[in-house]
């Protein structure tokens, strides 16, 4: 029979330090981390209790340890000391400046209490990895603004958003309160409830022309920022069907997600592709024209007359 001691004895100690990180720490966190039941994280946090660790909970909420108490400083594998070069290069290219040097300023920290093997172990491999430049991801004007965002978002304060969507010729300022931050299609947005349009609203990051955090507090209880993405999932969407040469629909791969794929099933030695699709006046037509003279579209119609309209827009701008 297989001996599962030392991986309770792992998992046990990751809870421990997994409890240092957060102020309070939910069970069925635990759970779904460890991929185990609810019931043997009650055991091993029993356990925990039982070896002296001062743990308190409350139903319904979590576990959280005892104020002042601390593990002494943890010693890392060389695995999790792999995993900091990735997350270094990758704060470096897609987080703002301010991040990226308080980033910097904790890798510092963390090289400190590595075994002197370890480091160098650590500077031979990171000279070796690098990230290539990416399209700016944030304003001039506005170079740091996920840190406002998160500092917002933390003490539930408005912020005041200087603001150019791509229509407007000009920016418009406007009251506020961030719900949360993501990242998608090598951009990062943020949600937030707009004062002036008195909705939720959608912001892309290198749209933002000023941004500062106000003494104003929210004045609305935010649900989570997954309940508000979510509901942008159940929009109405379109029936889309395109034919296209197969030597060309590999390399839609990574965009087509974007667009509602669904699936696709080959005909006559090309890819008819699927797709549920929110936008076919100005996002799909506009993604379809840069592959269209290797695609037909099948449906709907109003797609086919977009497309038509956008080329025509070129032609006499071209002329």
């Amino acid at each position: 029979m297989l001996d599962e001691t030392p991986k309770r004895f792992d998992r046990i100690v990751a809870i421990l330090i997994q409890l240092q990180s957060k102020k309070i720490v939910k069970a069925q966190e635990l759970a779904d981390r460890f991929d185990v039941s609810l019931r043997t994280i009650y055991r091993d946090i029993r356990t925990l209790e039982a070896s002296g660790v001062p743990i308190y909970s409350e139903a319904g909420v979590g576990y959280a340890l005892m104020d002042g108490y601390r593990l002494p400083p943890v010693m890392f594998t060389r695995e999790e000391v792999s995993s900091f070069i990735a997350a270094e290069k990758l704060m470096q290219k897609f987080t703002d400046p301010s991040l990226g040097n308080h980033y910097a300023t904790a890798m510092f920290k963390l090289k400190s209490v590595l075994k002197s093997t370890d480091k160098d172990w650590l500077s031979n491999i990171e000279s070796k990895v690098v990230m290539q430049n990416t399209e700016p991801l944030f304003n001039d004007n506005s170079p740091n603004t996920l840190s406002v965002l998160f500092e917002s978002i933390a003490e539930k304060k408005q912020i005041l958003l200087s603001y150019k969507t791509l229509e407007a010729e000009q920016a418009s300022d406007r009251n506020i309160e961030p719900v949360g931050v993501f990242h998608d299609n090598n951009n990062w947005y943020f949600l937030g409830y707009c004062h002036l349009r008195q909705d939720y609203r959608q912001f892309r990051t290198d749209r933002i022309q000023g941004i500062q955090k106000t003494e104003c507090d929210f004045t609305i209880e935010h649900d989570s920022l997954e309940t508000y993405l979510k509901k942008t999932e159940t929009c109405p969407t379109t029936k889309v069907r395109i034919l296209i040469e197969k030597k060309i629909a590999r390399y839609l791969a990574t965009e087509r997600k974007y667009h509602g794929y669904i699936s696709e099933k080959e005909i006559d030695g090309k890819i008819e592709m699927t797709f549920m699709c929110r936008d076919i006046e100005s996002g799909f037509p506009r993604w379809f024209l840069m592959f269209g003279d290797y695609a037909t579209i099948l449906e709907p119609e109003r797609l086919k007359t977009r497309a038509l309209e956008l080329l025509e827009i070129n032609r006499k701008r071209l002329l």
